[in-house]
């Protein structure tokens, strides 16, 4: 019998700072129910990891039941372009699908595109910091942490700077249905955007399609693999996904890095060191340590699609579990000393970007996206201060996305 305990993961105390109870939770109750979120948590990065590869478990479950076996009402149609979108792109499919998809989107989103976006990421960043600069005190989420990520997605899917500017509020209203608990209100506005955004995305695609460039969007109109192509709706849908997750991953993952820095002076002081005798490594290794230590994405679900005992609990098919990556990363069976930020971190298999099949097709992009910018922003400001009480920072409302509002800072 699971320990059964009721834990608000919209507290914002809890969001400031769940490693305390999440910590309490490792040791005296690594599996648990929370009726409050008819789930089943986890809290071990064994157990976590054990799921994130294990087959019984999926990010889908209509493949398996019906709405009417679940007992789930039928549809809202608040939310059906949403839900559409939802059936579309690679994250909430199962094989053979999600095989198929991956298969075809990795062939277009390559290890040398994503690369190749290096210079124009640094010359992002320069700019950024440019007009950052000119105003001394600034605030980092909003200047550089939220713009970049955006850019570079525009960037790469090929989308006219003169329509970047609606990029940002359509991702926005779209992960809010990626919460615990979300509005009728933000349910409409989240459809909205899917609405507007495939439209944009499908409208972009034509014109690819007659007069294809080096971007993205050219690349998955006419990628190709053993005589099977993405439909139009799968490329729409993915895109999107694309700026839904590689934006909150990397704003969140910058904003969160740079305050666990400011944070610990000693390893920001090893990172400004690096910085200005240009050690680039030590960036790849402080780029993973700050993601597992402020895990932009704390928690993820999977359905159960079979009954399951998994180390004596009983999860019944058709019913969902938690997973705490934000615990995991924090398990000192897996991690030596793991409420210890060391930038200089080796041997780091953190949970942010997942595990198994469903490993995140965009973490080298968010990766190169956190490197460059904290390299060049210490290099250029190694005198850089919080102007904000480090103990009250300015958090979100959201567990699921983790992230600050503001990360107000003086540039010197």
């Amino acid at each position: 019998m699971l320990p059964v305990i009721d834990i608000d993961l919209n507290e914002p105390a809890f969001i400031a700072n769940p490693y305390p109870r999440l910590a309490e939770l490792r040791e005296s109750a690594p599996i648990f129910l929370a009726p409050r979120w008819q789930k089943a948590f986890f809290t071990r990065y064994d157990d976590i990891a054990a799921i994130l590869r294990d087959r019984r478990f999926g990010r889908q479950i209509l493949h398996v039941l019906a709405r009417d076996e679940l007992g789930w009402p039928p549809p809202s149609p608040l939310q059906r372009d949403f839900d559409a979108f939802q059936e579309r792109h690679l994250l909430d499919r199962e094989p053979p699908d999600h095989t198929r998809l991956r298969r075809l989107l990795s062939k277009a989103f390559t290890p040398q595109r994503v690369e190749g976006l290096r210079p124009k990421i640094v010359q992002v960043v320069e700019e950024l910091l440019d007009g950052a600069s000119a105003r001394g005190e600034v605030d980092l989420t909003r200047d550089l942490a939220e713009p970049l990520p955006v850019i570079v997605i525009a960037e790469l899917l090929g989308v006219p700077e003169s329509d970047r500017h609606r990029l940002r509020p359509w991702s926005a209203a779209i992960v809010k249905l990626y919460e615990l608990g979300y509005s009728d209100e933000q349910a409409r506005q989240a459809n909205q955007a899917v609405v507007e955004f495939s439209a944009y995305l499908a409208a972009l695609a034509q014109e690819r399609r007659a007069h294809p460039r080096d971007d993205l969007i050219s690349a998955l109109v006419q990628v190709e693999d053993e005589g099977q192509l993405l439909s139009e709706d799968e490329l729409v849908a993915n895109c999107i996904l694309l700026l839904n997750a590689g934006h909150e991953a990397t704003v969140n993952g910058t904003s969160l890095g740079l305050l666990a820095l400011f944070r610990n002076p000693d390893q920001l002081a090893r990172l400004v060191e690096a910085a200005s005798s240009g050690q680039d490594a030590l960036f790849k290794t402080a780029v993973d340590e700050l993601l597992r230590f402020e895990s932009p994405l704390p928690m993820f679900e999977r359905w159960v699609l079979e009954d399951v005992d998994y180390r004596g609990a009983r999860l019944a098919k058709g019913s969902e579990v938690g997973l705490f990556y934000a615990s995991g990363n924090r398990d000192g069976r897996k991690f030596p000393q793991p409420d210890r930020l060391d930038v200089g971190r080796a041997d780091n298999q953190h949970l942010t970007f997942g595990l198994g099949i469903h490993y995140c097709l965009g973490a080298p992009l968010a990766r190169l996206e956190m490197a460059v910018a904290l390299e060049t922003l210490l290099r250029r400001f190694p005198r850089l201060r919080p102007a904000f009480d480090l103990e009250r920072p300015a958090f979100g409302s959201g567990f699921v996305i983790r992230g600050l509002r503001e990360l107000p800072v003086v540039l010197e």
